[in-house]
């Protein structure tokens, strides 16, 4: 009787412990598979995906306001640009895969840049160096980000672009909290990029980077973002803020589609003008 008793109640223990280890995790669910941690999200009209809850709203917004579903997604990488710096950003690039339901077309585009024109394998010589830094400005190819909105916008676009980045404007200008995850990756990257020009300046407001929950504004980013919503492309890659990019030249070539309509016999890649520079970010 007594090992049957002990027996029992060691059951118990073990079953409480594998239940308050499951609820830890945030698989404490009372239907669905027990493994998921999350439910699943289910919509008629519309929906959206991001790494961050303010841009997921940002892009449901902007559905709800008559836009399509690329003008969400470029709301929302605006949004992450500022929400998300230690991911996402204009100094970056693009590539999108989008399904036009209604003419049953599957079309890509890359909007990735090439290594800069005038970034010589000599200028590296030059330096000293025998290989390209991982960090640093010397280590960023052109950024198609911008180029890519502006050419998704002109093919599946609603919604006018001041509307789009109106959003993001006005994050970056009155702050947003920082999330728990991307503050602790922001903490995690900044030390070995804070010697660069900007960086403290910043991203270290107060000399640290941003805690969970910190409100972090960004009025550069803002100002950048209302440029290129009144401007286009042509500020970005030829207008203010191409000409505060010193060091860095012009590349005269357009993101490009593909499968190319324009060229019979099949697909082509291209890569996006623009400029080289970490923009918001250094």
């Amino acid at each position: 009787m007594n090992r049957v008793v002990l027996f029992s109640i060691g059951f118990i223990l073990i079953g409480c412990m594998a239940s308050v280890t499951e609820m830890a995790q945030g698989f404490d669910r009372p239907a669905g598979q027990p493994h998921a941690s999350r439910s699943e999200v289910i919509a008629v009209h519309g929906m959206a995906a991001t790494s961050q809850p303010l841009a997921t709203q940002i892009a449901l917004d902007i559905l709800k306001a008559g836009g399509s579903a690329v003008d969400a997604a470029i709301a929302a990488n605006a949004a992450l640009g500022l929400m998300e710096p230690t991911g996402c950003g204009i100094g970056g690039d693009l590539f999108a895969i989008v399904w036009d339901a209604e003419a049953g077309e599957l079309t890509g585009l890359n909007a990735s840049g090439r290594s800069p024109q005038s970034l010589t394998l000599q200028h590296f010589r030059d330096l000293g160096l025998e290989r390209i830094p991982y960090l640093g400005p010397l280590a960023v190819s052109v950024p198609g980000a911008v180029d890519g909105w502006f050419e998704l916008h002109d093919r599946y676009g609603r919604l006018p672009m001041s509307e789009i980045l109106a959003p993001a404007i006005a994050y970056a200008e009155n702050g947003f909290p920082v999330s728990e995850l991307i503050a602790s990756q922001w903490q995690e990257g900044i030390g070995s990029r804070k010697k660069f020009p900007g960086v403290e300046e910043i991203y270290m407001p107060g000399g640290a980077a941003p805690k969970t929950g910190d409100v972090f504004k960004n009025p550069g980013l803002a100002n950048s973002y209302r440029l290129i919503a009144e401007g286009g492309r042509d500020v970005f890659y030829k207008g203010e803020i191409a000409k505060k990019i010193e060091s860095y030249r012009i590349l005269h070539r357009r993101a490009r589609w593909f499968p190319d309509s324009n060229r019979p016999g099949g697909a082509h890649v291209g890569v996006g003008y623009a400029v080289v520079d970490q923009l918001s970010r250094l």
